[in-house]
């Protein structure tokens, strides 16, 4: 699936227009509208505290306020230095030395430095119990998981792969490790893993608050809400539910001074509301521009389009646990018999990939050849039946989820029909199942209770062991299969510090996937954006707003 999302309360989207164009109106002069960026989101942040949350767009404000010891090449995945300037490894992989950027400040002026390192990897280590929840610190339980003091039912130390943080002298850490692992390092480039001010943490009470039976954190301290202090080159000015989000330049940045002044977020929830709040001009851009308008945009000289590099790949799952799924020739009769060029071509945006692996392009460890390619092909399918020893049409159980919309599955009953259509004519008698998205859907497919499934996966951190280790580094219910030689080779690419090596292990790891067919790869998809032409300095990202800074972004 990816990325957990929450959603707060938001005001109605005409509320939020009007609020938009006042803002605007306020704005006197020429000279403050090309300093203010008005950008349209979906809904209003979780929360500003980014170890604490996991949605696109609290992730889109914080990754203008933190930095990170690591970060990604703009418009790529490459790791690159952000508040680290180098890096290297101990011989057995269990020791990282980060070399720390000097005359760096908060924005409320306290010093970063090693301790500060030390002092956010040891609280997020040492979190109390009710940010141990999953749902709360999700990137933490996800990358490295464990806690030095769980609760009931949260993983101890002995799970955690971080076992500390040691500063040799101001400008030099060391983060401890209690297995090898690379995927870290991506991991923490994202702005989850952004350094915040000690003194701010303290001061405004970070860990305190409780959750809900949801899964919601309610903060008590104002950290997150009023006073997230980072060392990026924005940060908070005001924050009002439901109307807007004020970022200003940060005036002691080290790094390059922002362009622009200021950046506003306008919730706006309906897609329709959000297009039209570009068309007359009330806002500069927007995030999740539909299918359907994509045209629309690419239409008018008066804006852009700007697509993403694909970063999510949707898939028919198959579990192996099933039968007849425990035959490879059955699953290929699968693979053989999805139509997914005609399903592509019908239901996606233009730019949007057939997929024939599970990793997309973009990444690293993404094979050029070598893959066992299943072209359409229903004769073929009905022959691997027949060989398989079964009696035509071969029945299957196929799930879909309802109300949902995903990049990879924009309309998940249109993508069912269409390959049950396919299915029909290679061979299979096609038995339709749905299940609301969460939890029943999602809670079926990961516990092994669907036989074939549409399924999907958006990033959490733009690394191959985000998508080939968590999927198929050992057994997984989903799937249902047990594959000794391509765990370990998994394990030992998770663990290899040559990055060539890494990759070239990758690729083999996800040829073996292939052919083994736990699933039928068939789409990798990105997403769109829409802009008002004076915007420039824009670079998409295949992690979304989670990697595009817009301190480089300029109103002409």
């Amino acid at each position: 699936m990816g990325r957990r999302r929450t959603t707060v309360a938001v005001v109605s989207a005409a509320v939020s227009l009007l609020a938009v164009a006042a803002a605007l109106a306020a704005s006197s002069g020429q000279q403050a509208t090309r300093d203010t960026l008005v950008f349209g989101v979906s809904t209003d942040p979780v929360g500003l505290d980014p170890s604490l949350i996991s949605d696109g767009e609290s992730l889109r404000v914080t990754d203008q306020i933190f930095e990170s010891l690591t970060g990604f090449q703009v418009g790529g995945s490459k790791v690159v230095p952000e508040l680290a300037t180098s890096w290297r490894a101990s011989r057995n992989g269990l020791a990282w030395t980060f070399n720390l950027r000097r005359n760096v400040r908060f924005s409320d002026g306290t010093p970063f430095n090693s301790a500060a390192v030390c002092f956010n990897y040891n609280r997020w280590y040492n979190f109390p119990g009710p940010l141990q929840n999953a749902s709360v610190s999700y990137y933490w339980n996800t990358v490295f998981g464990g806690f030095a003091r769980p609760v009931s039912g949260s993983p101890g130390p002995a799970k955690s792969l971080y076992r500390g943080c040691r500063t040799n002298g101001a400008n030099s850490v060391t983060i401890l490790l209690r297995r090898p692992s690379t995927s870290f390092l991506s991991a923490i480039g994202l702005p989850n893993f952004g350094i915040a001010s000690p003194a701010a943490l303290r001061r405004y009470q970070a860990n305190a608050g409780t959750v809900d039976a949801s899964g919601v954190f309610h903060p008590k301290g104002t950290f997150s809400t009023a006073n997230p202090v980072g060392t990026g080159p924005y940060m908070l000015r005001s924050w009002r539910t439901g109307d807007r989000l004020e970022l200003v330049r940060n005036p002691s940045y080290w790094g390059r001074k922002t362009i622009l002044n200021r950046i506003i977020f306008r919730p706006i929830p309906d897609n329709a509301a959000r297009l039209q709040a570009l068309q007359t001009g009330e806002i500069h851009g927007y995030d999740g521009v539909a299918p359907e308008d994509i045209r629309t945009i690419q239409r008018n000289s008066k804006f852009r389009l700007v697509t993403r590099p694909t970063s999510s790949v949707g898939y028919v799952g198959i579990n192996q646990a099933m039968k007849p799924m425990d035959n490879l020739l059955v699953r290929q009769a699968i693979a053989y018999g999805l139509d997914r060029p005609s399903l592509v071509k019908a239901f996606y945006p233009p730019g949007t990939q057939v997929a024939n692996q599970f990793l997309p392009p973009s990444l690293i460890g993404h094979a050029r050849s070598g893959v066992t390619n299943y072209p359409y092909n229903p004769e073929k399918a009905r022959s691997l039946l027949e060989e398989a020893g079964l009696t035509l049409p071969v029945k299957i159980d196929f799930w879909y989820p309802t109300d949902v919309t995903r990049p990879y599955m924009p309309d998940p009953s249109k993508n069912f029909q269409a390959f049950a259509a396919s299915l029909e004519k290679s061979g299979f008698d096609v038995t339709a199942h749905t299940a609301p998205w969460r939890p029943d859907y999602l809670g079926g497919a990961q516990g092994g209770k669907y036989q074939v499934y549409l399924f999907g996966w958006i990033s959490d951190y733009y690394d191959p062991a985000n998508f080939l280790n968590v999927h198929f580094g050992a057994f997984s219910p989903q799937f249902g299969f047990r594959a000794p030689q391509l765990f370990s080779l998994l394990t030992r690419a998770d663990a290899e510090t040559n990055l060539d090596t890494r990759a070239a292990l990758y690729r083999r790891a996800g040829v073996q996937v292939m052919r083994i067919l736990p699933m039928v790869p068939y789409v990798w998809a990105g997403s769109a954006l829409g802009f008002d032409r004076s915007v420039r300095g824009f670079v998409p990202g295949p992690i979304g707003p989670v990697n595009e800074p817009l301190s480089r972004v300029s109103l002409g």
